[in-house]
């Protein structure tokens, strides 16, 4: 029986690490460059299921369809371009980790930039905001000196 979840999320990430291994050391590819190219499109490639994981990292079976389809894919001659592409029409822009600009996609583009700009922006009016509540009138300044006289008196 696990008693900590520390050990049980240590435990969890052994699995996951000795299952993407498994999955390299079971498939056979031609030449070191094809299991290269293999490797680059497993981490590069999202798992739709998990959201934020790549399908190297991905326990879902969704994921180890998606690396069965890249492993087949690379045997038969397609190039990585092609296989990014057919992930793309299949599961949509999200499942690349790089998306590709487009009208739909500009949101992730300039969607930090424009949340910067915003918070610069509110930054800047909050300190005028202040600075103009903070400043006094002649005779508010006198009234106030007068307030602190009497007080000290």
């Amino acid at each position: 029986m696990i008693r900590t979840p520390l050990l049980a999320l240590m435990t969890a990430f052994l699995m996951v690490s000795f299952v993407s291994a498994e999955d390299e050391n079971t498939r056979q590819f031609e030449n070191e460059q094809q299991h290269e190219t293999y490797r680059q499109l497993i981490k590069e490639l999202r798992c739709p299921k998990c959201q934020n994981q790549n399908i190297a990292d991905s326990n879902a079976p969704l994921a180890e369809d998606m690396r069965d389809r890249t492993y087949q894919m690379l045997k038969e001659g397609k190039s990585r371009e092609e296989i990014i592409n057919f992930m793309i029409a299949r599961y949509g822009d999200f499942v690349h980790y790089q998306p590709p600009f487009t009208k739909v996609t500009s949101i992730l583009w300039w969607g930090p930039l424009l949340i910067l700009i915003i918070g610069v922006g509110t930054a800047i009016a909050l300190t005028r905001k202040k600075k103009a509540v903070a400043e006094l009138t002649q005779d508010e300044r006198e009234r106030l000196e007068q307030l602190r006289k009497s007080r000290d008196e």
